[in-house]
């Protein structure tokens, strides 16, 4: 099989498969918290370095809410099964990035890679995300191309794949859906304010060999618990975060 069709499909076969590279992740993360105890828990027991990393995540859920909040319905996304585009997205975030929900994401587990607290640690995983994301983006680029020709030529020629660009920024028609951010963002949320608090707690077991949570993720975890009921409830129970379109 000729390179290229073997990238797009095993890229198709990861963008399947793609909820399984958080357990990975976190395997590898706590064996490193298990050999380097004592490094590991000087960071995620730092409240100050630990709501830094935090911020970094949230900064990746804010681009994803802010990705979302302008996406029409059909296009990629929570879909798992295949690729699916019924229209191109060329304005709003999507005029200056062409991966914005995988920038969103790296973000979000950039926080957790710094959160441990070990730069080879970090740079081992950007580039296992990296490894792992590009055959992803290379099959749904392939997939666009094929859908529309010189009109996703055009675009990717002058919008950067994942680092975007300073300038280029064109509106987006659409308008900006809190309901739609709400209904589809919630289970990120909270797996990421699980993943810090839960790390918090694991560092003191393995390091201290105690059962403990630092009190500023036992509010936060407690807050976001609350956050993801309320919503979880909303989404399946109600049809209040239901928007014609998204």
């Amino acid at each position: 099989m000729p390179l290229k069709e073997e990238i797009e499909l095993s890229g198709n076969w990861l963008f399947r498969h793609r909820s399984w590279l958080p357990l990975v992740l976190y395997v590898f993360a706590l064996l490193i918290m298990f050999f380097y105890a004592d490094d590991t828990h000087f960071c995620m027991t730092n409240q100050d370095w630990g709501l830094f990393c935090l911020g970094i995540s949230f900064a990746g859920l804010l681009i994803r809410a802010f990705t979302v909040g302008f996406t029409p319905k059909g296009t990629s996304g929570r879909n798992t099964e295949k690729q699916v585009a019924e229209t191109l997205n060329q304005t709003g975030i999507y005029s200056v990035v062409r991966h914005p929900l995988y920038l969103g994401n790296f973000l979000m587990w950039l926080g957790l890679f710094l959160f441990v607290g070990l730069w080879w640690f970090v740079l081992i995983c950007c580039l296992a995300y990296w490894l792992y994301y590009e055959r992803i983006m290379f099959a749904e680029e392939e997939f666009l191309r094929k859908s529309y020709g010189s009109r996703y030529e055009n675009w990717a020629s002058q919008t950067p794949a994942f680092i975007p660009a300073l300038t280029g920024w064109v509106p987006s028609p659409a308008t900006f859906s809190f309901k739609n951010v709400l209904k589809r963002e919630y289970n990120g949320f909270f797996a990421t304010v699980f993943s810090f608090s839960a790390l918090n707690a694991i560092s003191y077991l393995m390091a201290e060999q105690r059962f403990y949570m630092d009190t500023i993720w036992k509010i936060i975890l407690l807050a976001g618990t609350g956050i993801f009921l309320a919503l979880r409830f909303l989404r399946k129970s109600t049809k209040l975060l239901d928007e014609p379109g998204r």
